[in-house]
């Protein structure tokens, strides 16, 4: 997992072993075993190398595709969850990572917004309305 998500993420930033080898403070001999999983960086190359290829640690090391999605790794503050099915009544379910990361609970209100060349976004319905009332408050 390791190994592939490097070789993916060099070759989208269209990198060299010689760039990423330079970025991090390693020969490019380092750089090709870590691609070929004969070794693995320690903690510290670990996060030197997820700041050069613009990724979280945690994706650097542990992503996998969505299954039929066939995404690459999003950067660092970017998230793609999954597909959510609408329900007859117009109901989705957020997935668990998503809810964990925003922290959302059940009974949080959310609002829905929609541009309709770009899509539709879910923003907690407190942190909007905290937006209008610092607004309102600076007019």
């Amino acid at each position: 997992m390791f190994k592939d998500n490097l070789v993916q993420l060099r070759k989208l930033k269209s990198m060299t072993q010689e760039d990423i080898a330079e970025k991090v403070g390693v020969s490019r001999q380092t750089v090709a075993k870590w691609e070929s999983g004969e070794s693995t960086p320690d903690l510290e190359k670990s996060r030197m190398l997820a700041e050069a290829l613009d990724v979280s640690l945690d994706n650097l090391a542990n992503y996998e595709p969505t299954a039929g999605m066939n995404l690459g790794i999003p950067p660092k503050g970017k998230h793609i969850f999954g597909i959510a099915t609408i329900g007859d009544k117009g109901q989705i379910v957020i997935p668990a990572k998503a809810r964990k990361i925003f922290h959302l609970s059940p009974g949080d209100q959310l609002c829905v917004l929609g541009d309709e060349s770009q899509g539709i976004a879910l923003i907690k319905s407190d942190y909007l309305l905290a937006i209008a009332d610092a607004i309102q408050q600076n007019s």
